[in-house]
């Protein structure tokens, strides 16, 4: 009579050390990029060289009344300062941001622009923006707090935030289109204004 061999079966996995197995893939998959976001963020590796605007961004909470300029608009404000005269740059970026509010298209009624300068204006010019301009708001504009906070910068742009806030800041020399791409980025991450 043959003898019937007899096949091992595998021993059963032991179900505790399955479940502990298990419990860390749990951890690890929740806790893991926690950590790992950590650690970037720490020790400042794996950090993206790329942004997504063009301007100077202000992230110190600096606030339209910080600068200097007493305005109270709860909308999206594209704010030119004019700490001297405003000369040929200044008048520059007056037409740019009414040229890139118009550029907002449907989005025009969240933003307004204004003018802030810490001088009067050549009486040429300011009948220019009463005719051309009527929607233009107009402010004085503090000069010694300006200083403090940008120093002996010419005219610039800002993109204020309908709280105040200052989040992007433009010189003189800025591309038009790059503004509006920035200013619809906000508008549409933005819930507010």
């Amino acid at each position: 009579m043959a003898t019937a061999t007899r096949l091992d079966l595998p021993e059963r996995s032991n179900p505790r050390a399955r479940g502990r197995l298990q419990l860390i893939l749990i951890l690890l998959v929740v806790l893991g990029p926690m950590i790992l976001a950590t650690c970037m963020y720490k020790l400042k590796f794996w950090v993206p060289e790329g942004r997504s605007y063009h301007g100077t961004m202000i992230g110190n909470g600096q606030s339209r009344a910080d600068l200097g300029v007493a305005g109270d608009d709860r909308r999206w404000q594209l704010l030119v300062s004019a700490p001297r005269a405003c000369a040929a740059d200044c008048q520059r970026l007056v037409y740019l941001v009414r040229q890139i509010q118009v550029g907002l298209g449907r989005d025009a009624s969240r933003a307004s622009h204004a003018l802030a300068a810490a001088q009067p204006l050549p009486q040429a010019f300011q009948a220019l923006l009463g005719r051309e301009y009527p929607q233009l708001q107009r402010y004085a504009l503090d000069v010694q707090r300006y200083q403090e906070q940008v120093g002996e910068a010419g005219p610039q742009l800002w993109i204020v935030d309908p709280h105040g806030n200052l989040v992007l800041r433009y010189d003189a020399k800025v591309n038009g289109k790059q503004v509006l791409d920035d200013l619809r980025h906000l508008l549409k991450l933005s819930n507010i204004g």
